[in-house]
């Protein structure tokens, strides 16, 4: 089920263009020339990447604790079910006091990494992108998690970052953002995404024995699980 990861974060890149695309245009050229130009976006990207591997290893120890006790099938539908559910809850959920002081303390550190103007502070600014609070990358978390393991939840995320590289990082490069109207035509398939993975998910935690949708965990059929 790893592939539904990339699935995930390329059809979420149409969110990420209209919530970070500023950001990426804002990136200052590391050095003169192309290659300067070039490298410091790629830093940025690669560094959104590693903060979401390690999320995943965090989220994909949390499903292997909840596998160990024999829970693995119900860890999927669960996560299934709250991607689901994620759908229908409003985006009011996140605008709580501790998260208001969460971006607040990123912006902060973005506004210092960007006057550094080096490959580092790109790369380092990426990192922080990572953690910036957003609904898709929760849900990528949950899919970690329904792994139950530290590395396929660290593979889940780093091909979910990897999804959002080539919208991302072709917004970087060009210096234009996508057209309003366009950005919102295309953020329509966002929901429809996220309930494809969100079935998926329970799907396979149904446990029906088609091979790669639904194993029968039971059986001990892990190599089509992922």
């Amino acid at each position: 089920m790893l592939w539904t990861a990339f699935l995930l974060g390329l059809a979420g890149s149409l969110h990420c263009a209209g919530m970070c695309g500023p950001l990426a245009l804002a990136l200052p050229a590391t050095g003169s020339g192309t290659v300067g130009y070039v490298s410091g976006r790629l830093a940025y990207n690669l560094g959104r990447i590693v903060t979401y591997s390690l999320l995943g290893v965090v989220f994909g120890l949390l499903g292997k604790s909840l596998s160990l006790i024999g829970i693995q099938r119900w860890l999927s539908i669960g996560a299934g079910t709250v991607i689901l559910l994620g759908l229908l809850l409003s985006r009011r959920a996140f605008l709580g006091t501790p998260m208001v002081k969460t971006v607040g303390w990123l912006k902060s550190g973005f506004g210092a990494l960007l006057r550094r103007r080096t490959l580092t502070s790109l790369g380092l600014m990426g990192l922080l992108n990572g953690l910036l609070p957003c609904g898709l990358a929760y849900a990528a978390c949950v899919g970690a998690a329904a792994t139950g393991s530290l590395a396929l939840g660290a593979g889940y995320m780093a091909l979910f970052g990897l999804g959002t590289v080539p919208l991302m990082l072709g917004i970087g490069l060009s210096g234009q953002a996508l057209p309003v109207k366009l950005r919102f035509q295309l953020q329509q398939l966002v929901p429809v995404t996220l309930g494809v993975v969100g079935g998926l998910l329970i799907l396979r935690g149904l446990a029906l024995g088609i091979p790669y949708l639904s194993p029968d965990l039971a059986a001990g059929i892990c190599a089509h699980c992922h």
